[in-house]
């Protein structure tokens, strides 16, 4: 992509400092904004700062930083606020080294933090370990703007030295540290900020959001694939508009085509919420809060904007970043670039026999999976036993989950799941995490071993078996992401969400889901390739 040309872009300016609409000319000569002027001619539509997520896994959407950012301008983004710790559990430092030089080959603002809890926890395997020297490391790059999400809330409530030390080395170099707190109130969060923790997107309540608020926090809005909390929290917008952001947390590839920040704000707007109050939360104040070198729409700022047709459903017509035209009608103008593919990835195919579990009387504790949700609950059901073993049973959506360690052959640790909905075959994924070994949920143990030896097969991928049928998305980048074009990832995404609802559940994203039942650090109940954990007692516990 050529640095284009001086230009001159018209249409209706949106001053959201000032909270008027102006009709202007802006000029743009290498990269910057160097004259606005008033005009008569209104142009195309708005003229708006870029879009920010103020908070992103862009593994998540199974797509390296270079082909998330072909998708996202189409949508009016401009700047993600990156936690690499998907990869940095994979492969330590080296993978967040290569989020940041595949980012740097594109026209787009990614700005990455420091992974605070790799692994998330004790009670699982990753493939890699991150302690305080490598976090301050990290944090002497210029490219790395903050501390990603503390996790580990309680080593910040019982003085873990090696917890405050990263906490430490972040406020040592003048950058904020990211929260991660979800439930947590009273005495305990005001602690949690009182040790320099400045965000959460964790809130899954207004009254727990607006609790963070009052005692300082910044509250970041969370919708995203799995974990959907616009419509519990948007409302304080009304109040809050200088301590919100906007963000999607994890987005799937087929999710990040239909729509981004964008989406976002205009599901505010016809809630009834102020426009300048939405476009501050989503334009300037990740700006503000983490320093960030993006243009605000003002004479010599660098040219980050965007041209949207109205202020009611926000369609973009172009993204410009750093004067460049990113994207125009729909239609990405930034270029593939040459992708490698690091991985972590050393264990052998599973048998059937690894996943049977011998009968017994008592009841079952099983993870209730939420749909829109990350937290599950806690649910006793009944066995099905036959042949003396206890087998799943879809009359009472009573499914077998698995999870299987991917850095080194281990026995599988195997559980139980309801709420899924699937009524036939197995479904599975090194998409997991924070660890990313293999999870799975089947209904009978043939399909779920087929499955997850697809993954194997690939070195990581999603996949679903449903007896002769086999499909597979392959995850050859750490195994979580794809090295192949964002469209063509993001529709092989979306058959094997259409194949897994085929198979009957009911999820809205179903292999989203999947993918956080290994997530410890959420409560009330999980599965590491150790054993079943009590999110509440943090601890594992007998099934």
């Amino acid at each position: 992509m050529q640095d284009s040309a001086p230009f001159t872009v018209r249409g209706r300016l949106v001053d959201i400092e000032s909270g008027r609409i102006v009709p202007s000319a802006v000029r743009v000569e290498n990269g910057r904004i160097v004259a606005i002027t008033d005009a008569a001619d209104t142009g195309e539509g708005y003229l708006l700062p870029g879009f920010i997520d103020a908070h992103v896994h862009v593994e998540s959407s199974m797509l390296v930083p270079s082909e998330f950012a072909r998708l996202a301008v189409l949508h009016g983004t401009v700047a993600t606020i990156s936690d690499p710790h998907e990869i940095a559990n994979v492969l330590g430092e080296e993978g967040v080294e290569f989020m940041i030089a595949n980012g740097k080959q594109v026209p787009f603002h990614f700005y990455f933090g420091a992974p605070s809890c790799v692994p998330a926890t004790v009670f699982e395997t990753a493939g890699a370990r991150m302690d305080s020297a490598s976090v301050g490391r990290l944090l002497e790059r210029p490219e790395v703007l903050y501390l990603s999400e503390m996790m580990d809330f309680p080593g910040v409530l019982n003085g873990d030295a090696e917890v405050l030390r990263k906490i430490a080395h972040a406020q040592r170099h003048g950058k904020p540290v990211d929260g991660h707190a979800p439930g947590l109130h009273g005495e305990a969060a005001t602690r949690y900020i009182a040790a320099g923790i400045s965000t959460d997107h964790e809130c899954f309540t207004a009254e727990e959001a607006r609790f963070k608020l009052e005692h300082g926090m910044i509250v970041q809005v969370r919708e995203g694939s799995a974990a959907k909390n616009f419509d519990a929290l948007i409302d304080l917008l009304h109040d809050w508009s200088h301590r919100m952001m906007l963000c999607s947390d994890d987005k799937h590839p087929d999710g990040l085509v239909e729509g981004h920040i964008n989406h976002l704000c205009a599901r505010a707007v016809r809630r009834g919420i102020d426009v300048f109050k939405v476009l501050r939360a989503a334009c300037l104040n990740p700006i503000d809060h983490y320093g960030l070198p993006i243009g605000r729409l003002r004479v010599g700022d660098p040219a980050d904007f965007i041209v949207v047709r109205d202020l009611e459903g926000f369609h973009v017509h172009r993204t410009y970043i750093d004067g460049r035209l990113v994207s125009e009608e729909g239609r990405s103008r930034i270029d593939r670039v040459a992708v490698g593919a690091p991985n972590n990835f050393h264990c052998s195919p599973k048998t059937t026999s690894d996943f049977r579990l011998p009968a017994q009387s008592a009841d079952l504790l099983c993870i209730e999976a939420l749909d829109g949700q990350l937290i599950t609950r806690k649910q006793w059901l009944p066995p099905t036993v036959s042949d003396g073993t206890c087998i799943a049973d879809t009359a009472k959506d009573l499914l077998k989950i698995a999870v299987v360690n991917r850095y080194a052959d281990a026995p599988p640790a195997i559980g139980w799941i309801t709420g899924t909905g699937l009524k036939r075959g197995a479904i599975a994924g090194s998409v997991a995490h924070d660890s990313h070994n293999i999870v799975a949920i089947g209904t009978n143990d043939t399909d779920l071993c087929a499955a997850i030896n697809l993954v194997i097969e690939h070195r990581g991928g999603i996949s679903l078996a449903d007896g002769d049928r086999a499909s597979v998305l392959p995850l050859p980048v750490a195994g979580i992401m794809s090295d192949a074009d964002a469209w063509t990832v993001a529709d092989a995404y979306a058959a094997l969400d259409r194949e897994a609802k085929a198979l009957g559940s009911t999820l809205s994203a179903p292999y989203m889901t999947l993918s956080f039942m290994a997530l410890l650090v959420i409560p009330h109940i999980k599965l590491s390739d150790r054993g079943l954990f009590d999110g509440d007692a943090f601890r594992l516990i007998g099934l």
